[in-house]
């Protein structure tokens, strides 16, 4: 199992920030836009429903995009996702895969530098690092910007995205610095448009990313 091709456009969940739609319709709609990846966190939510919506989403994304569920390695499995996003307070990684081995991939979300080294050298398959930009969804987080994705991109890593804040607007930015994508969430669940957001976002990172890998080769 392998992640697809970079630059990533994740989309994580968030069933109250739809604008009164139905969360596989915007998932639906965003992945018919371009999104890659799609988180599933809806950390409220009881086993039982969240497994249905797992389901579901899988649906919504199968030959199409990624699955990801968050935290939750059961559900993960049982809706046959593609993967689970491990938090930094989650189980280490190592623990995960000796629980899935190969059957998901493992994200895992990180705050720091050194907390994403750290999980790229115990085996995560991918890394979400934030907060970059000034986000409503973590108002008590301080924005790192995009200087500790330039930092982490010189070093041999897992795959990694950005997240917080991310807009159209911004997220060329961060493909730039030498990351594989962006993760978002407002900026396409509350969107009148979310097939429009996501495409709109995505065009801006690839022209982001063919710049960014001609200047590394021209650097090899």
């Amino acid at each position: 199992m392998r992640l697809p091709e970079p630059p990533l456009l994740c989309l994580v969940t968030d069933r109250r920030r739809c604008a009164g739609r139905p969360l596989d319709d915007v998932v639906d709609a965003a992945v018919f836009g371009g999104v890659d990846i799609v988180q599933l966190r809806e950390k409220d939510m009881a086993s039982g429903p969240l497994l249905e919506l797992a389901r579901r989403l899988r649906s919504v994304t199968a030959s199409r995009a990624s699955l990801f569920v968050n935290d939750r390695i059961d559900v993960a499995l049982a809706s046959g996702a593609d993967g689970v996003q491990l938090t930094e307070h989650s189980i280490p990684v190592e623990t995960a895969r000796g629980i899935v081995g190969d059957s998901l991939l493992i994200g895992r979300s990180v705050h720091g530098v050194g907390a994403a080294l750290d999980a790229s050298r115990a085996g995560a398959d991918m890394l979400v690092f934030g907060t970059v930009f000034a986000t409503a969804s973590h108002p008590n987080e301080p924005p790192s910007g995009v200087g500790p994705l330039a930092e982490l991109s010189r070093h041999d890593v897992a795959p990694f995205l950005g997240i917080g804040g991310i807009t159209a607007e911004n997220v060329g930015e961060v493909v730039e610095t030498g990351a594989s994508g962006a993760a978002v969430i407002t900026a396409i669940t509350e969107s009148p448009n979310p097939e429009e957001a996501a495409r709109a976002m995505k065009q801006t990172m690839m022209d982001a990313w063919t710049p960014a890998r001609f200047a590394e080769g021209a650097l090899a």
